[in-house]
């Protein structure tokens, strides 16, 4: 568990209704820098409260497991899969939702085509 005082620098909305965090910190020790970069891209829990936490939180904290994967149903992660690449590559799309229709269609047509 890393703990880490910071601050809330910014805070936006997103098309598909989560929020980006920016959190500035105070200077960091290499290893605890190291340890950051070391969860880049990863799927963390992250705790925010305006003093530190007690021994007995810090306990609780530590004995959450990241389950990611388990809490969206399969559309839901297809979903996030799309939308992540067309972050990454829109292919000409101006949008999310015509991009996540074109896609699925695709998709479909791949399937039918495999049916008898």
């Amino acid at each position: 568990m890393i703990l880490l005082p910071g601050q809330i620098e910014t805070i936006s909305s997103r098309k598909d209704k989560t929020i980006r965090l920016t959190i500035g910190t105070q200077e960091l020790t290499p290893n605890k820098a190291a340890e950051i970069f070391g969860l880049n891209q990863q799927f963390v829990y992250l705790a925010i409260k305006p003093e530190a936490f007690n021994k007995s939180e810090q306990e609780d904290i530590s004995n959450l497991k990241a389950d990611y994967e388990t809490n969206k149903t399969p559309s839901q992660r297809l979903r996030a899969i799309l939308y992540k690449n067309y972050e990454q590559t829109p292919e000409g799309y101006k949008d999310f939702t015509t991009y996540y229709l074109y896609q699925m269609e695709k998709m479909c047509d791949y399937f039918k085509g495999k049916l008898l």
